[in-house]
């Protein structure tokens, strides 16, 4: 038997971050729920465990360097390790204006969670995810962070101004590839994951809002996140997928 697989999950204590916990924890994967609010997260541990799963809370807002040094250590003490990190807390705080009226502050407030709390958050696990047998840490991107398909013509995302959120994603996928060359010699890897248009609150979307064509439900939205932290053959490190395959960057 080797070790049970830990896995934090940022940003879990609803949407794509809770399905994706729920699902880990079926897999037998131990959860730790990363969240800011903690009645909301420990209300999402609580509804894991009374599914049978192995799961605990841990405070941790990604823009306040105290709470993710905190979490290490509550984490390194209640299991000495962790096996796979998902980076999937996130906010869109653009509201589609166009980049000439788009105030810096807000898109530094993309930044500071998206990009910032990500890089933060890596740096701040890196010494417990060497401790485990092997290690993931996947980044919960954004097609609209593809460069590709941004200046595309043809691509659905020519037309769209988000100029902070897109740029937020765009710099994740590149910590993407920079983490996953400096760690290639070791046993974790490091992919970026598109979920894709899922009908969640992301982006004050309202929770009983109609569901427009084309968007996934939460499971589809958390399937290639789930597959990446639990198959063993995917074994690609510095990769940019989603459901249908792999995303030009």
């Amino acid at each position: 038997m080797g070790q049970p697989i830990v896995t934090l999950i940022t940003g879990a204590d609803k949407g794509i971050g809770f399905q994706t916990a729920r699902e880990l924890g079926q897999l037998e994967q131990v959860i730790v729920i990363g969240a800011r609010n903690q009645r909301k997260g420990l209300s999402a541990a609580d509804a894991l465990q009374n599914m049978g799963i192995e799961a605990s809370f841990v405070q941790l807002d990604v823009t306040s360097q105290a709470q993710i040094t905190q979490a290490a250590v509550t984490i390194n003490d209640r299991y000495g390790y962790l096996s796979v990190l998902i980076n999937n807390a996130g906010v869109a705080m653009d509201n589609h204006q166009a980049a000439s009226d788009m105030p810096t502050a807000i898109m530094r407030k993309d930044f500071d969670v998206n990009f910032f709390g990500v890089v933060d958050v890596i740096q701040a696990m890196l010494p417990l995810l060497k401790k485990a047998d092997s290690a993931r840490i996947i980044n919960v991107s954004s097609n609209m962070g593809s460069l590709s398909l941004a200046a595309a013509p043809e691509s659905q995302f020519y037309g769209v101004n988000s100029l902070g959120y897109q740029a937020s994603k765009a710099a994740v996928n590149f910590a993407t590839i920079s983490f996953s060359k400096e760690l290639i010699d070791t046993s974790i890897t490091v992919n970026s994951v598109n979920p894709g248009w899922t009908a969640t609150e992301f982006g004050g979307r309202a929770s009983d809002a109609p569901t427009p064509a084309g968007m996934q439900t939460v499971t589809e939205g958390a399937a290639q996140i789930v597959k990446v932290a639990s198959d063993p053959t995917f074994t690609a490190n510095g990769s940019f997928t989603e459901n249908a395959g792999t995303i030009q960057w």
